[in-house]
C-alpha cells in the first residue's frame, strides 16, 4: 500500500472518529427549538402557538434533557402536541413525569410510540436501509397504563389514540382525531372515524363549529395521513422519524423508517391527497434510543408552530 492511500484510509477513519464523537457527545444534547408558521386560519383569526413535542425517548439519567424540555413551559404555548414515544427505559415513568409536569394547565392532546409500549433493544442500524424496523417479540413491556394516566389525569391531556376529541381553548373549539401508533400497526382508522363522526354529531358546545381540525400520529404513514386529510384535517403532526438522526450535510436524511418521502422526514411542509391538502409538522424529535445514542447534522428539537389565518 503507498503513502497515499495510506493516508487516505488514515484520513477517513479520523473524520469517522471525530463525527461519531461529535454526534455521541456533543450534538445529540443541542436540543433545538424550531419556530414555524402555518397559514391554516380562517383570515381575522386570532394565531394558535402550539408547541409540538415527540420522541423523549427519556432515561432516568438524562437530567439536562429533563430540564431543558421543563424550561418550554416559559414559551406559555396555546397548546400541547405529544405525539409520543416518551419512554426510552424500563424506569423512564418518574422522568417524563418529572420533564412535563411543567406543563400543567396547558391544554394538550398525545398519542402512543411504540417506545411507549415497549422498552428500547439493540438493532442494526444498516436495518434500516432495508426499510421501517422490525418489532422482536420478546421486547420488555412498559408501565404505559401509568404513562396515560399522568398524561390525562395529572396534565389533563386528551388521548387520541385511535379516537377523536374536542377542546376548548378561549372561546375556540378545536377538534382532533388521532391513532395509535402506526409502526406497530395499532392504529384503527375506522374506530378514529366513528369517534370523529359521534364528535361532530354532538352538540358539545352549544353548536359552535370547530375552527381547526387537526391529526395526531406518533409515524406519519402514508395512509394516516391521507385519511386525515380526507377526514377534514387541516393540521397534522407526527414524530417518529427523528429527522433522520444521521443525516448527510447536503443531501438530508438517509432513511425515515416509514414511507413518507424523504423530504418531508421532519419540518413542516404540505402534504396532499387528491384535491385536498394539509399542513403537516414532522418533528425530528428530542431523543434516541439508548442502544443508538448519537445524531449527526439533525439536532434533537422540539416545534413551536404559530397556526396563523391565510392571507
Amino acid at each position: 500500500m503507498d503513502k497515499f492511500v495510506r493516508d487516505a484510509l488514515l484520513g477517513v477513519g479520523v473524520a469517522a472518529a471525530g463525527a461519531l464523537l461529535w454526534g455521541t457527545l456533543i450534538e445529540r444534547n443541542q436540543f433545538t427549538l424550531r419556530e414555524v408558521e402555518a397559514k391554516v386560519l380562517e383570515p381575522g383569526a386570532q394565531p394558535l402557538r402550539v408547541l409540538h413535542i415527540s420522541d423523549l425517548h427519556l432515561a432516568p439519567w438524562q437530567e439536562g434533557k429533563i430540564e431543558w424540555i421543563k424550561s418550554l413551559a416559559a414559551l406559555s404555548p396555546d397548546l400541547v402536541v405529544d405525539t409520543g414515544d416518551n419512554l426510552g427505559h424500563i424506569n423512564a415513568l418518574p422522568a417524563v413525569e418529572e420533564a412535563l409536569s411543567a406543563f400543567q394547565g396547558i391544554p394538550g392532546v398525545f398519542v402512543n410510540g411504540s417506545n411507549d409500549y415497549f422498552a428500547p433493544e439493540f438493532k442494526n442500524p444498516f436495518t434500516y436501509f432495508a426499510g421501517p424496523s422490525r418489532a422482536k417479540t420478546h421486547a420488555t413491556v412498559l408501565d404505559t397504563a401509568g404513562l396515560q394516566h399522568f398524561l390525562t389525569n395529572d396534565l389533563g391531556w386528551a388521548n387520541l389514540n385511535n379516537t377523536a376529541a374536542s377542546i376548548q381553548i378561549g372561546e375556540r373549539r378545536i377538534d382532533f382525531m388521532g391513532v395509535d401508533d402506526p409502526h406497530r400497526n395499532f392504529d384503527s382508522l375506522s374506530r378514529m372515524e366513528r369517534a370523529l363522526e359521534s364528535l361532530q354529531s354532538e352538540d358539545i358546545f352549544e353548536e359552535t363549529a370547530p375552527e381547526l381540525t387537526i391529526g395526531v400520529a406518533h409515524a406519519p404513514y402514508q395512509r394516516i395521513l391521507n385519511e386525515f386529510v380526507a377526514q377534514g384535517a387541516q393540521v397534522m403532526f407526527a414524530g417518529h422519524t427523528h429527522g433522520g438522526q444521521v443525516c448527510v450535510p447536503g443531501f438530508g436524511a438517509l432513511v425515515t423508517n416509514c414511507d413518507i418521502p424523504r423530504d418531508q422526514v421532519k419540518g413542516l411542509s404540505t402534504w396532499r391527497h387528491g384535491a385536498h391538502t394539509a399542513a403537516l409538522n414532522v418533528s425530528a424529535g428530542l431523543g434516541t434510543s439508548i442502544y443508538a445514542p448519537v445524531r449527526f447534522a439533525c439536532p434533537p428539537e422540539a416545534s413551536l408552530v404559530t397556526l396563523s389565518p391565510r392571507d
